[in-house]
C-alpha cells in the first residue's frame, strides 16, 4: 500500500517491534508492582528510554519510506502519540497509552489472519495493561482499588461491561484509563462475536457436501462441446487460403 521499500521495511521490523514491545510491558510491570529504588530504578529507566527511541525510529524511518505520507500520517495517529507525548511528561496515562500502542504495533502484523488467537491476546494484554496501570494510580487514592488482585477484578468486570460497582476508580487518571477500557470492551465483544459467527459458518460449509451435479446437465455440456467442436472444424476446413498460400500454389 505505501510501496516496497516500506513493506520490506515493516517485515524486517516485525518481530524487533514484538519484542520491544513486551520488554516495555515487562519494565513498566516491574515499575508498578516491584517499585525499584537505585540502580535498579535506573536501569529500568533506561531500557525505557532506549526502547522508547527504538519505536521513535521506527515511527520516523516508515515516514520517510511511506510513498502516499499524508494518508499514511492520517492513519499512524496513535504511533505519533506514542513517539512525542512521553516529551512532554510522564503522566501514567501516556505510560498505559505507550505500552497498548507499542505491543499492538508489533503483533497486529505477525498475527493478521489469525483472528481468534489476535482477539485473545489483545483482550488479555488489554485486561493486564489496564489492571497495571490503574492500580498504579489508585493504590495512594485511599479508593477501592487497594491491591492488583482489585485492580484485575476491576479490568475484568470493566472489559465485559459487567461492572458490578464494588471497585472503581477514583483518581481522574484512573477514570480515563476506565473510559478507554469500556470502549475498547465495546469493541473487543464485536470482534468476538464476528469471529464466532464466522467460524460456524466455515464450519457449516466445511461438513455439508456439494451437491453432486445431474448427469443430465453434464451429458448436455458433452453434446454442447461436441457441436462446437465440429462447428470449428467446418469453419477451417470452409475457409478461403490465405494470400500466402495462394502464392506459393502459383
Amino acid at each position: 500500500m505505501y510501496g516496497e521499500r516500506y513493506e520490506r521495511w515493516r517485515r524486517l521490523t516485525e518481530w524487533p517491534l514484538t519484542a520491544g514491545g513486551s520488554l516495555f510491558l515487562l519494565l513498566y510491570a516491574i515499575n508498578v508492582l516491584a517499585r525499584p529504588t537505585g540502580g535498579v530504578a535506573i536501569g529500568v529507566t533506561a531500557l525505557l528510554v532506549v526502547t522508547w527511541l527504538f519505536f521513535f525510529v521506527d515511527y520516523v524511518v516508515r515516514l520517510v519510506l511511506a510513498e502516499q505520507r499524508r494518508r499514511w500520517f492520517v492513519r499512524h495517529l496513535l504511533d505519533l502519540a506514542v513517539v512525542v507525548l512521553p516529551m512532554f511528561g510522564t503522566l501514567e496515562v501516556i505510560r498505559y497509552l505507550m505500552v497498548f500502542a507499542l505491543i499492538q504495533r508489533g503483533t497486529g502484523s505477525i498475527l493478521r489472519g489469525r483472528v481468534i488467537v489476535y482477539a485473545a491476546g489483545t483482550t488479555a494484554l488489554t485486561v493486564f495493561v489496564s489492571a497495571l496501570a490503574v492500580y498504579d494510580v489508585e493504590r495512594g487514592s485511599h479508593g477501592p482499588i487497594v491491591t492488583f488482585g482489585d485492580a484485575i477484578w476491576w479490568a475484568c468486570t470493566t472489559i465485559t461491561s459487567v461492572g458490578y460497582g464494588d471497585y472503581y476508580p477514583v483518581t481522574t487518571t484512573g477514570r480515563i484509563v476506565a473510559i478507554a477500557l469500556m470502549v475498547g470492551g465495546i469493541a473487543l465483544i464485536g470482534v468476538v462475536t464476528a469471529t464466532i459467527a464466522s467460524w460456524i459458518i466455515e464450519r457449516v460449509a466445511a461438513s455439508s457436501p456439494a451437491p453432486p451435479v445431474p448427469a443430465e446437465l453434464v451429458a448436455q455440456l458433452r453434446d454442447e462441446i461436441a457441436a462446437l467442436r465440429a462447428e470449428r472444424q467446418a469453419d477451417a476446413s470452409a475457409a478461403p487460403p490465405s494470400a500466402a498460400a495462394a502464392r506459393v500454389v502459383e
